[in-house]
């Protein structure tokens, strides 16, 4: 057991490091800069089959989610969808955290084809909503991708009657409206490295917004790394720089801020203190 709180990153993409052999090293600068855990993310069954496989190996220190990307999604979405309990099953190996990321993105549909557009993104709306009602069969938290589209995004959430208490919208780039609605609902933001671009001010008063008591950090690596290595790859270990700028927009000690956000991640995804 860690003898001091360690961050949790509650969002990156490991396979992409694992594929190129890179996952080693990277766990061990993630580790050296005080990441005791990550949860690596499932967007399509490639890389639910992937973690399911190594995320044992590795002590705890990783766990693992399952889930349809919208970006994922086709006319293919049923087959896979369907295949998402098994992640859930124990006697079938590891069990996934949660389920996800899933939801809808409009900012990556065709923007020279509106009929293709609007047929895939009739195929995000179902995929989703197969993938709420099969969260809350299974009593698992969700992690939901919501660009260009929060509030179709909301409302089938709403219409859903799934638990908000257990609704983390990832990488929140919203502004502070928003997460008053989402709040309001019981749900949650959690924050990469975009709240220390100079352009992200919205984004930071979304983060004062909803403060300590349900607050997650991200790196969704190996995306969106902060500042100052913006333009380089992300990845883990980086997430401290998050919780660094996240500590000062709210105006509390670092070690307290890195505290709550791990307490807040274990309680969230049930994750094992190690």
């Amino acid at each position: 057991m860690s003898a001091t709180p360690e961050l949790i990153d509650t969002h990156a993409h490991l396979d992409r490091f694992h594929r190129k052999g890179e996952l080693p090293a990277v766990l061990e600068r993630a580790q050296a800069a005080g990441v005791g855990q990550i949860v690596t993310i499932g967007t399509e069954p490639e890389d639910w089959a992937l973690y399911r496989e190594f995320v044992p190996t590795l002590g705890g220190r990783v766990a693992y989610t399952a889930g349809l990307h919208p970006c994922s999604v086709d006319e293919n979405w049923e087959r896979a969808v369907a295949a998402l309990p098994q992640y859930f099953d124990p006697v079938r190996g590891a069990v996934a955290v949660g389920l996800g990321e899933c939801g809808l993105d409009r900012f990556h549909l065709p923007k020279n084809d509106p009929a293709a557009a609007e047929r895939i993104f009739a195929w995000q709306l179902a995929a989703f909503r197969a993938q709420l009602q099969l969260a809350k069969n299974l009593r698992s938290p969700l992690v939901v991708h919501s660009r260009g589209a929060f509030a179709e995004t909301i409302a089938e959430i709403d219409a859903s009657g799934f638990d908000w208490a257990r609704v983390v919208f990832h990488c929140f780039s919203e502004g502070e409206a928003e997460m008053r609605l989402l709040n309001a609902r019981g749900g949650r933001g959690s924050f990469t490295g975009i709240i220390t671009y100079k352009s992200a001010e919205n984004v930071r008063a979304a983060l004062r917004v909803q403060s300590l008591p349900r607050l997650m950090v991200e790196t969704d690596s190996p995306y969106l790394t902060p500042e100052p290595h913006r333009g380089k790859p992300n990845e883990p270990a980086l997430v401290a720089l998050t919780a660094v700028r996240a500590a000062k927009e709210l105006g509390v000690p670092l070690a307290e801020l890195v505290a709550a956000t791990a307490a807040n991640s274990r309680e969230f995804f049930g994750l094992p203190t190690v």
